[in-house]
Formats: C-alpha cells, sequence, structure tokens
C-alpha cells in the first residue's frame, strides 16, 4: 500500500479509518476498523459511498484478498461491502497498490456474480 503522502483526489482504493459504530448487531464488528473504498471514481459525490471493511481475524480466500495496512497483513471482507456516509470515514490511512486493488476487484466480481 502506498502511504498517505501519495494522496489525490480520487477515491477508489483508498483506505480510511472506520468511526466505531454506535451499536454492533449480530456479527458485525465492534472494534475499531479500517474500509477500503471500492466504489468508482466517477461517482465520489454521492451522499454515500461504497467500503468494503478489513480484519485481521479472517482466513484466507478468494473473496478475502490480503492488503498490507500500516505494516501488518489485514483481509478485506468483499462480501461486506457497505454504503457509508464518507463523513462516518475517520483518518485518511493509504491508498491500496495496483496489484491489491486488482485482487480487490477480481473478488467484488466473484461475490457480485459479474463474470
Amino acid at each position: 500500500m502506498r502511504s498517505a503522502k501519495n494522496w489525490t483526489n480520487s477515491v477508489h482504493g483508498d483506505v480510511y479509518r472506520l468511526k466505531k459504530p454506535r451499536s454492533a448487531q449480530g456479527h458485525e464488528q465492534q472494534s475499531d476498523r479500517y474500509a477500503v473504498v471500492v466504489q468508482a471514481n466517477a461517482y465520489e459525490h454521492l451522499s454515500t459511498w461504497l467500503v468494503a471493511p478489513t480484519t485481521t481475524k479472517s482466513f484466507g480466500s478468494m473473496i478475502h484478498p490480503t492488503i498490507e495496512l500500516l505494516g501488518q497483513d489485514v483481509r478485506v471482507l468483499v462480501e461486506q461491502t457497505t454504503a457509508v456516509d464518507p463523513q462516518r470515514l475517520g483518518d485518511f490511512a493509504g491508498r491500496l497498490a495496483p496489484d491489491e486493488l486488482m485482487e480487490i476487484n477480481v473478488a467484488l466480481r466473484a461475490v457480485l456474480d459479474l463474470e
């Protein structure tokens, strides 16, 4: 992953800290976590952005691609992609490298059956 120093205005592939949810239910995460913006840059003007959360506790699989985040390997839970208000996003944590973003795109196509 590239550092925050390389940031530009585009959103696809950016990684942000998610602010803690007020109340989590069921299997929703309750701790601090990060999210990868998976929405196309052409739609960054919308009131919500599509993001995929990350975790350090998931098993490896095609739909859980691994990225490096702050010096640690984490998995992106593409099947949990959700729409969030950009104001819910916390600090910018970096941008995915092109190969990491490609793996996420492949996983999204698989989960959404877009092949």
